[in-house]
Order: C-alpha cells, then sequence, then structure tokens
C-alpha cells in the first residue's frame, strides 16, 4: 500500500536540481509503464515531482525490486487520461533522473508489421523511426541548440541484459527490431502498415517517441521491452487492429512481462560502462540537469 505522497517543488526556471529529494524518493532504476507494474515494488511510496515542464503522468510510485531502489510512473496515468500524443513525457523523463534514476526500462505495447511476429510474441528492438508530427521532443529548444547523438537510440547493456533474461524465462523472442512509432491515437490504416512494412520496418506503436531521445537528452539509459499485441492492419487480411484486442492480449501477458521486468532489473549493472552516460560530454548545455 502506498504511502502519501511527498511533494517536491522545483522552481519553474529551467534548471532546478534535484538534491532537495527526502531519502525516501531516490531510486536508480526507472521504469515507464501500464498501471499493471504497480504490483512489482515492495514497500512503496509516492513523491509528487513539479518540474520545470509540469507534473508527470501521476505521482511516481518508489520501492525495491530484486534489492534494488526502484522508481515507477505509469505512461498513461493510473487511470490511462493521457492518450500518446498528450502524456507528459518530458516531465515524466525529468521527474525520474531528479529522483536519481540513471537507467529506464519501457515496457509497451506494439503491434506487428512482420506476419512471423504474432500477438504473445516479445520484441527488443534496436532501431526507431519517429513518424509522431505534433510531440515536445527535446528539453533544448531554447538558448541554444544541443545535437546528441541518437544513431543507436536503445542501451545496448540493457537490451543485452532484457534479451538474456527474455530467453532465460522461454519467451517468443524477437531479440533486435525497428519500431516505427506514430503519432496517434487512431490506428493505422492499411496502406500506412503496408507502407511501413515494406520499409522493414517490424513493430509500431505510440509511445517510444520522445520517450527514447528525451531519455538520451538526459543521458540516460533506455530500454524497450516491447510485447506484440496484434498484427498491424494490411500486413494480414482481416478486420484491423482493435482496442479491445491490445487491451485483452497486454493484460493476459502482464505477469509474465512484469516477472521479466524484475529479473531484468535484478541483473543491470549498478556502475554504467555504456556509451550512454557520456553522450553530453564536450557539449555546452544551455540548462542545468537535476
Amino acid at each position: 500500500m502506498s504511502q502519501p505522497a511527498d511533494v517536491v517543488s522545483h522552481p519553474s526556471e529551467v534548471g532546478s536540481a534535484g538534491a532537495r529529494l527526502p531519502n525516501l524518493a531516490r531510486a536508480e532504476i526507472g521504469v515507464i509503464g501500464g498501471s499493471g507494474f504497480y504490483e512489482f515494488l515492495e514497500s512503496t511510496d509516492e513523491v509528487s515531482v513539479d518540474t520545470p515542464y509540469g507534473m508527470p503522468s501521476d505521482p511516481i510510485v518508489t520501492g525495491e525490486v530484486a534489492g534494488r531502489k526502484v522508481a515507477f510512473v505509469p505512461r498513461h496515468g493510473r487511470d490511462h487520461r493521457f492518450p500518446p500524443h498528450k502524456i507528459p513525457y518530458r516531465a515524466n523523463l525529468w521527474a525520474l533522473r531528479s529522483l536519481g534514476v540513471r537507467q529506464i526500462l519501457a515496457p509497451t505495447a506494439v503491434g506487428s508489421l512482420n506476419p512471423a511476429h504474432g500477438p504473445g510474441r516479445l520484441a527488443i528492438p534496436d532501431q526507431l523511426v519517429d513518424r509522431t508530427t505534433g510531440r515536445s521532443q527535446t528539453f533544448y529548444d531554447e538558448r541554444g541548440a544541443v545535437h546528441v547523438p541518437f544513431a543507436d537510440p536503445y542501451c545496448p547493456v540493457g537490451r543485452a541484459h532484457a534479451i538474456t533474461s527474455a530467453r532465460v524465462a522461454g519467451w517468443d523472442l524477437a531479440d533486435s527490431g525497428t519500431l516505427v512509432v506514430i503519432e496517434g491515437p487512431r490506428f493505422s490504416t492499411r496502406a500506412e502498415s503496408q507502407w511501413y512494412a515494406a520499409q522493414g520496418w517490424s513493430l509500431v506503436g505510440m509511445t517510444g517517441h520522445p520517450e527514447a531521445v528525451l531519455a538520451r537528452e538526459l543521458a540516460l539509459c533506455y530500454t524497450a521491452v516491447a510485447l506484440v499485441t496484434d498484427t498491424d492492419a494490411g500486413v494480414e487480411e482481416g478486420e484491423g487492429v482493435t482496442q479491445d484486442e491490445v487491451f485483452r492480449v497486454f493484460a493476459s501477458n502482464m505477469a509474465r512481462l512484469r516477472d521479466l521486468v524484475i529479473d531484468v532489473i535484478a541483473k543491470l549493472p549498478a556502475e554504467r560502462t555504456c556509451p550512454c552516460p557520456h553522450v553530453l560530454d564536450g557539449i555546452k548545455l544551455p540548462i542545468q540537469l537535476p
């Protein structure tokens, strides 16, 4: 049972630091996912972090998982009130870093653009294509440009541990793939999904961007763990994707997906030796990071 939220206010000007956060709020690993992930945290507390970009989707829930300090934020809000294009992505990522998080696991539901990847399959993508249109996707949109490297959008160490854990657990696994992120909230037309598939892209979702690039701009490790819930419209004949189908398949795999995330959390290294912590080296930042 969660304790009442501790409220942490930040000045309205970008550049506030997280030094005043209470000890109970500190965490090392963040999970951004669905409401079903509340259950995997032990001895939880809630902390509200007011960021320069507004409030996160909900108060951050902190607790322990496999002996690690973890912070969880429900991507869409605990009542699923934020559609994909309205999620406060910048506030979510900023709040997690403010709490001390440096590694993020992001379980998400995706559609398949490849008939070989059916519902229930797990994918650990290694590439991303942005097809969104109206989302704020950078922290560096004023007072000078900051160009972060993004050729490989996901943490190689996080991906390796996710792949190993999934194989050991016996998942039907795709250990690579390109995730194309669309604006939503509607699903694709048949022509759109056929075009995406023709480019060689294998997965389609609505929330993987700008999450991944915002994590990179904060020098965080970010690993997507994608559960295939449907075959996208146009890839196979049929009536097309429905919201009920997506929710049903995701719910039926929630317990298993939660167990996988717990196992990956236990295996993530305490010290980061990947390139992610160094992406901002040598760059003069126009803001102070938390």
